[in-house]
């Protein structure tokens, strides 16, 4: 794949490179075997959803499982305990969105949030010591902590952003650091799309000699009957997936009002979100679980029903088989 990098490109890949290999030998372990769920690129390549299926599966093999998080624009940057398990115990301008919606659906599963995963680790270990496994949110870039295994996800439309880095392209790592990986999974596949075909050649290429592994969408929408005229609601990093995936779940939106990632919807939004749904005489507002963990309970008065998009990503049946073996080794 044949690029053109700004001298800024080059400086933030450069930097990156000596950021990676100061910490090589100075990572440290959070005491309990870790998987990193990650990517190189810069927001939506669904490594939150892939962390929920991971954390299941694992659950469901009977180990004890934690996830931390840094809890992307939450209030405050300290250590704090989401949940050990048995529902929230913090609000999500505490906690963050995707934290808190880790907890709506993954039962049973200990989240703690953190700028330093270190320090999270030992307050989740402080909590409860029969944690054994530690899943890092968005762990790829974070060096400092040594982990057992390393799983890179990449979006299956665009899945190398053209290979350009920040700034003004997608990837916040270069392509070459694939090769750190020990499996690749292509993640937001649709029921009958295929993969790429220059997938898994491209990141053989880049030095990657792990398994490769993709994930399905299943998607339902959740807390109501199927709506007629739908307003469609994003604050995501793709806003353009989530519209393909109502499409393909059955949904005809009249409209889709997009606001940035991890949008806080202050009431300027929620106006925006009324008005809208009067323009089109809405009967449902559809939103992501990222978005309905914010939006719950805060629609303007005579607004529709606010409905879940819930996404489940359904990994090959080899994945989760895979990563219990490398933990057990």
């Amino acid at each position: 794949m044949k690029t053109i990098r700004s001298p800024w490109q080059r400086f933030y890949g450069w930097a990156h490179s000596r950021r990676r290999r100061y910490w090589a030998a100075r990572a440290e372990g959070l005491g309990r075997l870790t998987v990193s769920v990650g990517n190189l690129h810069w927001g939506g390549s669904g490594k939150t959803p892939t962390v929920i299926a991971a954390a299941l599966g694992l659950t469901a093999l009977g180990r004890r499982v934690a996830v931390l998080s840094r809890g992307y624009r939450r209030r405050g940057s300290a250590p704090l305990v989401v949940s050990l398990g048995d529902g929230p115990l913090a609000t999500v301008e505490d906690a963050g969105d995707e934290p808190l919606m880790i907890v709506e659906q993954v039962p049973g599963v200990a989240v703690v949030v953190g700028a330093d995963r270190r320090a999270a680790g030992a307050l989740a270990l402080s909590r409860d010591p029969t944690i054994n496994v530690f899943i890092l949110d968005d762990g790829f870039s974070h060096v400092r902590v040594r982990r057992d295994v390393e799983v890179l996800t990449f979006p299956a439309v665009d899945p190398f952003a053209g290979g350009l880095m920040l700034p003004g392209g997608r990837l916040r790592e270069p392509l070459e650091n694939v090769r750190l990986a020990d499996a690749a999974l292509l993640t937001g596949l649709e029921a009958g799309d295929e993969p790429p075909e220059d997938f898994e050649p491209t990141v053989r290429r880049y030095g990657f000699r792990g398994p490769v592994f993709t994930s399905r969408l299943r998607a339902e929408v959740v807390g109501g009957s199927p709506p007629r005229r739908p307003l469609l609601v994003t604050g995501v990093a793709r806003p353009e997936r989530v519209a393909r995936t109502a499409a393909a779940a059955g949904l005809e939106c009249v409209d889709h009002l997009r606001f940035p990632d991890h949008h806080g919807y202050p009431q300027r939004s929620l106006r925006a979100v009324g008005a809208a749904c009067a323009r089109h005489r809405c009967d449902a507002v559809v939103v992501t679980s990222k978005d309905a963990v914010k939006l719950r309970g805060r629609l303007p008065e005579g607004a529709p029903p606010l409905l879940e998009l819930r996404v489940e990503p359904l990994l090959d049946r080899e994945f989760l088989p895979w990563l219990a073996d490398r933990l057990d080794r």
